[in-house]
């Protein structure tokens, strides 16, 4: 994000607030919408913003709004995809 890499991970804080800030009543109906594509960019960002916020930064999503992605608004789904992925994978 405008050229400097940040730690993202989705703590159970993160998750709440996310699951506040997108409506959703369970973490399940969080991640169908990610996994059958009903997503929406407002999705992505605020995926993207909790994933940050549990990895320390202190900023908002309205600090986003003129951040430059690397690789663009595609790259930044695949990120929030993956975060979402990572947080509910079982540990090996």
């Amino acid at each position: 994000m405008d050229g400097n890499r940040h730690v993202m991970k989705l703590t159970l804080g993160a998750l709440a607030e996310l699951e506040t800030e997108l409506g959703a009543t369970t973490l399940v109906e969080l991640v169908e919408r990610f996994e059958t594509s009903k997503f929406s960019t407002t999705d992505v960002l605020r995926l993207i913003v909790a994933g940050l916020r549990g990895g320390g930064w202190d900023g908002t999503a309205k600090d986003l709004l003129q951040a430059d992605i690397e690789g663009g608004p595609i790259h930044a789904a695949k990120v929030a995809a993956e975060l979402l992925t990572r947080a509910f994978a079982t540990p090996k």
